[in-house]
């Protein structure tokens, strides 16, 4: 609920971008996100900066190339984005932050109940995914391509 005390801990006033993360904000996400590589050279770019640019494409929905040019360069954001992904930090990050919620709220960690509408259950019925071809999928060849056959 609104309060007054919810609307001072909430307000996003003083920020560049809506988007951007406060400074008790970037404390529970700087744990867990993943060191520099050992090798090579260090890792030059702020890593705060790349997830306020991750954010601000995740909060207005623009294209990558739209990224306005005071966060890191769009395809450094990119790579992060593609690199966190792949190895499962944006993953974790939303898991630890949704157990860290429902722990505050006084929930269990993990919900006990789901609730499931009833164009979910007829999809998942009739095969779900399986029914739309993937763009990856190999093209099928005719039975008679071979000469040999």
């Amino acid at each position: 609920m609104w309060t007054k005390d919810n609307r001072c801990r909430y307000e996003r006033r003083g920020l560049r971008y809506p988007s951007d993360l406060t400074d008790a904000e970037w404390a529970l996400l700087e744990p867990h996100i993943p060191p520099a590589r050992h090798g090579g050279r260090k890792r030059s770019v702020d890593v705060r900066e790349v997830m306020n640019g991750l954010l601000y494409v995740l909060e207005t929905g623009c294209p990558w190339r739209h990224l306005p040019k005071d966060f890191p360069p769009k395809s450094t954001v990119h790579g992060y984005f593609d690199l966190w992904s792949w190895d499962g930090t944006l993953d974790h990050i939303h898991d630890v932050l949704y157990v860290a919620l429902r722990e505050h709220e006084g929930r269990e960690a993990s919900p006990t109940a789901a609730i499931i509408d009833s164009q979910s259950a007829k999809a998942c019925a009739k095969g779900g995914r399986r029914l739309t071809r993937s763009a990856s999928t190999r093209a099928r060849r005719p039975r008679a391509s071979n000469a040999i056959s």
